[in-house]
């Protein structure tokens, strides 16, 4: 297939490139720009200088439709609303890294993320691609709104908890940790070195733009809104740690628990259970499309406590929407994501 990425400038958009240019069923793609049509990928970021590549393209739908078959888009909120709706109406098929069309009451998002919404028929079309639970919609979806990175790093570790009655319901506290690459490629005071560097911090305090998103795919399986999400931002690049505290429904065991996550990835080829007393590191998934999830039953307090990580970039972000693409066009769900975790 053909696909095209707009918003290639930005970390998503070089990871989907970095993926898309060896899967083995794509012949061609096309980068397109708003802002840096004219100019090459290779220049702006020489690490990708040994590939040739053309210029960035203006995004001209009377072209673009011919062109490609499939486009992602890795841009910030706003731009998703407004390109999807003509994108599919030529024809295309849609996944869409933003937030634009994740969440399904409008009031919601325009609360949230401060912002209009995308318009109602837009939204409903959209399949929410959580790839391990949402398999079969996604497989005959034309238009995919690709899950956030701490929504993915949360919903993998709570659902089977949920799905099996495992926790109290209106207990959860999702206590997450996210390196730099998350807040995007434009610096700011959060993110510059002097500031970030040997510094943890607290941002968005009971305010981020997640939370929503978080609380909507678990109300479908039963829990029960609101929920408690903290996000911080540590020292690293690349990675998120999601460590969720969830009271528990009756007493368990380690080895219920192992049994439980087990039987719910049984066929999921990028989810992997840490063996019963582990827990699993970021550098553990590091530039894979890997979650990986590690729990225990603390019998002192009730709680059940999980830890799931996963790479920002990839699993919460290019990766999952590249495991989307293998599911929508019926291509082997691992294809172009086999690559083993970097490490150290």
């Amino acid at each position: 297939m053909e696909v095209g990425i707009i918003g290639a400038t930005g970390y998503s958009g070089l990871e989907l490139i970095r993926l898309l240019k060896n899967h083995p069923q794509v012949t061609n793609i096309m980068l397109y720009s708003s802002s840096q049509s004219g100019e090459t990928i290779n220049r702006l970021y020489p690490h990708l200088q040994n590939e040739q590549w053309k210029p960035l393209k203006e995004i001209d739908l009377n072209k673009i439709s011919a062109e490609i078959d499939v486009m992602f888009l890795a841009t910030p909120p706003g731009v998703s609303a407004e390109w999807s709706g003509p994108l599919l109406e030529a024809g295309l098929s849609v996944i869409d890294l933003s937030g634009d069309l994740r969440l399904t009451d409008r009031g919601v998002y325009e609360k949230w993320y401060k912002r209009p919404s995308a318009k109602e028929g837009l939204i409903e079309q959209a399949i929410y691609g959580l790839s391990e639970w949402n398999k079969s919609t996604i497989k005959t979806a034309k238009l995919i709104a690709n899950p956030g990175c701490f929504p993915t790093a949360a919903l993998l570790a709570l659902i089977p908890l949920i799905q099996a009655g495992a926790i109290e319901r209106d207990s959860i506290v999702i206590d997450a940790k996210s390196g730099t690459s998350g807040a995007g490629k434009s610096p700011t005071s959060m993110t510059h070195f002097s500031e970030t560097n040997e510094n943890f911090k607290i941002y968005q305090v009971a305010s981020h733009k997640h939370t929503p998103e978080i609380e909507q795919q678990l109300a479908k399986w039963g829990a029960q809104p609101p929920l408690s999400f903290q996000p911080h931002l540590v020292p690293m690049v690349r990675g998120i740690m999601a460590t969720i505290y969830a009271k528990a429904a009756k007493p368990l065991s380690n080895e219920w628990l192992t049994d439980c996550y087990n039987s719910a990835y049984e066929n999921a080829p990028f989810v992997r259970i840490k063996e019963n007393g582990t827990f699993p590191a970021t550098k553990h998934v590091f530039g894979s499309n890997y979650c990986d999830i590690g729990f225990c039953y603390d019998e002192r307090t009730g709680r059940v406590i999980v830890a799931s990580v996963i790479d920002n970039l990839m699993k919460g972000a290019a990766g999952q929407a590249v495991q989307n693409f293998n599911l929508m066009h019926g291509f082997d769900e691992t294809a172009g994501l086999e690559a083993v975790p970097m490490y150290p």
